[in-house]
Order: C-alpha cells, then sequence, then structure tokens
C-alpha cells in the first residue's frame, strides 16, 4: 500500500481534518471483482475527522451515495470546496461529533472523485477507462474499504453508517465482514435493489446512450461526453429523489413568469420544470457519465444474498446491532420495504431496530432533515455506546 497524497490540518474547532489518496491494490497484487477480471492499480480518496482513540474503537465508517464523494464534512470559513455532504450532522455537539469519534469517508471504488474508476487513466491504453472499465458491485466496493480500514490500522468499526447506495453498501459489509463492525445503519438502502430501483436505473441509462454525443466505440478518448444525456439522466433520478408532496408544496403550477400573455409561451416553464433542468446542469459541472453507468449498475446487482443460497441465510451472517432508518415518503426505497426487512432480522434472532423520518422531501430526507437525523442518529448510537460502558465497567470485553 502506497499513500499517493496526504495532509493533515487542524479546523478553528481543533478537529484534525486527514485528507489523502491511497494506493490498495496494485499489478503485484490487483484487486480481483466479483466479475472475474482483476484491477490495477486501486487508489481510493479520503477524508477522517477527529481523532482515533488508543482502544481504536471510535472508528465510524461513512458510506456515501450515487454522486457523493469523500468529503462528508467541512469546517471553518477556510474550508475547501466542495462542501461537505453531511455537514448537518458532522461537528462539535452534533451527532457524529470528530470529538467524540473518529470518522471516515472515502470515495467509493467506480466513482470520479479520486477513486479509482471509468473517468481514471487507465495504465495499460494510457487512455480514460471509458466503458473499458470493468463490472463492479457492491461487494467489491465492500472489499475496498475494508482495505482501507487495514491501511488505517483499524480491525473493528464502532459503526458504519450509510445513506441511499451507501446504505447499500453499509448491508453489504454488515453480510460480508460481520466481525467488522459493532453496528450498522441503513439509511434509506435495501438489501437488494427492488424492480423499481433498477427500472428507474435503466431508464436514466437510457438517456446516456440516447445522447446525439455518445460513441461507445470511442468513448474512451473523450474527455466530456453525452452531456444531455446525463442532464436527463439527473432531472428522471431528482424524480425519484424527491415525493409528490415536496413538488407540490414547493412548486404547485407555478411559471417563471406571471404575466398573462406569456401563459403559453413555451419558454414560460413551470417551476418544477425549471427545478429539473437546473438539477441537470448542475451535474454536468461536476460528473461524469460513465461513472454514473457504472455506479448505477453496481446498485442494479446488488443484492447481499449473492453467494450465500438466500437473503435468510445472508442475514442470518449478521453479528452487529442493526438500526436501520426509512422515509416515510421514499419512493426509490419505500419505507414498508425497511420495515420489512427489519422484521425478517427479528424473526431470525438478530438484533434490530426500525426508525423513521417524517419528511415531505422523499429519498433524499437524509440529505435534508438534519433535526431529525441528529435526534435519531445521536438515540442509535447512545445505545451502543453505554452498553460498552456497562461492560467496560463490569470487566467484560
Amino acid at each position: 500500500m502506497e499513500t499517493v497524497t496526504e495532509t493533515t490540518t487542524e479546523s478553528e474547532t481543533g478537529t484534525p481534518v486527514h485528507r489523502g489518496t491511497v494506493r490498495l491494490f496494485d499489478k503485484t497484487r490487483p484487486l480481483l471483482l466479483e466479475c472475474g477480471q482483476p484491477l490495477a492499480p486501486v487508489e481510493v480518496a479520503y477524508e477522517t475527522y477527529g481523532r482515533l482513540n488508543a482502544e481504536k474503537s471510535n472508528a465510524v465508517l461513512l458510506l456515501h451515495a450515487l454522486t457523493g464523494n469523500a468529503r462528508a464534512a467541512t469546517f471553518g470559513a477556510a474550508a475547501p470546496e466542495p462542501s461537505g455532504w453531511w455537514n448537518g450532522v458532522i461537528g462539535r455537539g452534533r451527532a457524529l461529533d470528530p470529538g467524540r469519534y473518529f470518522l471516515i469517508s472515502a470515495n467509493l471504488l467506480g466513482s470520479c472523485y479520486g477513486t479509482t474508476g471509468p473517468a481514471s487513466i487507465d495504465p495499460d491504453s494510457g487512455r480514460m477507462y471509458g466503458t473499458a472499465f470493468p463490472p463492479v458491485t457492491t461487494r467489491d466496493m465492500a472489499r475496498v474499504q475494508q482495505a482501507l480500514l487495514e491501511h488505517l490500522g483499524i480491525a473493528r468499526l464502532r459503526a458504519v453508517i450509510g445513506g441511499s447506495l451507501g446504505g447499500m453498501l453499509a448491508w453489504q459489509m454488515a453480510v460480508d465482514v460481520p466481525e467488522l463492525m459493532q453496528q450498522v445503519v441503513p439509511i434509506a438502502g435495501s438489501v437488494a435493489a427492488s424492480a423499481w430501483v433498477i427500472a428507474l436505473n435503466e431508464v436514466a441509462r437510457q438517456a446516456i446512450f440516447l445522447d446525439s454525443d455518445w460513441d461507445g466505440a470511442q468513448a474512451a478518448d473523450r474527455a466530456r461526453i453525452a452531456p444531455e444525456g446525463l442532464k436527463l439522466a439527473r432531472m428522471i433520478a431528482m424524480i425519484s429523489y424527491r415525493s409528490e408532496v415536496s413538488f407540490e408544496q414547493r412548486f404547485g403550477r407555478q411559471r417563471l413568469f406571471r404575466e398573462r400573455d406569456r401563459r403559453f409561451d413555451r419558454q414560460n416553464r413551470f417551476q418544477v420544470e425549471n427545478y429539473l433542468h437546473y438539477q441537470g446542469e448542475k451535474l454536468l459541472r461536476r460528473f461524469d457519465p460513465f461513472t454514473y453507468l457504472t455506479l448505477t449498475r453496481a446498485m442494479d446487482w446488488h443484492d447481499v444474498s449473492r453467494g450465500y443460497g438466500s437473503m435468510e441465510a445472508a442475514l442470518q451472517r449478521i453479528h452487529a446491532r442493526v438500526d436501520v432508518i426509512g422515509i416515510d415518503t421514499d419512493r426509490l426505497f419505500p419505507a414498508a420495504e425497511m420495515r420489512q426487512t427489519v422484521k425478517r432480522l427479528q424473526q431470525l434472532g438478530r438484533s434490530a431496530l426500525y426508525h423513521e423520518i417524517q419528511s415531505p422531501h422523499g429519498h433524499d430526507a437524509f440529505l435534508i432533515e438534519f433535526d431529525q437525523l441528529n435526534a435519531l442518529l445521536t438515540s442509535i448510537l447512545e445505545v451502543e455506546d453505554e452498553s460498552v460502558e456497562i461492560r467496560r465497567h463490569i470487566g467484560g470485553g
């Protein structure tokens, strides 16, 4: 393992912030993917906040969503861009307090924010991988996360917490490496992709394939392709990330211009149309179409029972305490689906509880409802913290 880049700073509040990129696999020790192909080198961009305690017992792994990155939090006025995707729950006095926990956030395998993925340079061709990047799964992602933890000298995690695709990966890690964590908190993410998730992802991918600039044969030679297709893919996805209640409350039938003589003007969009176009254009400035294809396919292939014979056999492997957080208006990963998984775990004799965010914002509520999320995560983590202190007090492990 080779450190590629590394910086450590201290925030205005005294929080140590470490940013690094490490090469975890190389030609002498490639990552053998679940599809059977070797991948090397594999570099991972990651950030940590806080300090690992002497017992190495306070490490919490955070797993990001589809278009997320390693920057889970930013600290101070001089913090670099982009801002942290979970600033609302990370910080002094919040649920994920870096004064209490050693927080680790790494860009997922196959992404485009510093970790090896289709936007990386293929060492064999000297060109961007593009469509030549091999298929990756949440199991492959889990192996890379585990390799990073080994690099950091962490054998056991206090908790693994992830949302959406990160929630799927949290389930995968809980099943594949059950001794790795005390607690797992999947948020709005399932044990297997449903037909609904697969259908939405496929429609979004087709938007990219049908783009006038898409050329699969020569895609790896082009730095930027399928801009309109990626924009449309994001617009489609945003409808599934929010809810009809959210759209109605925020936009209703409002238009860009209120003048009566413009009511049939095609340039006078509805505000909800304008919002979708804005979100699509915003993603174009920061994401890559090959990455979108790679990660949505990883979501589709996600099924923790693969290789274990049945879902029950897979769930029985989980040793960690499970706290699932659902969202009452989530249309992508419905709350009923989350509750059903918890019920199955309880029937198997596993320690599992269901918690719910009440919000009009749909799937994206875990990136919006920070007051509720802080309260839930605080209560969830404190239960395990208290049990650890009791065991220590009576001389247990």
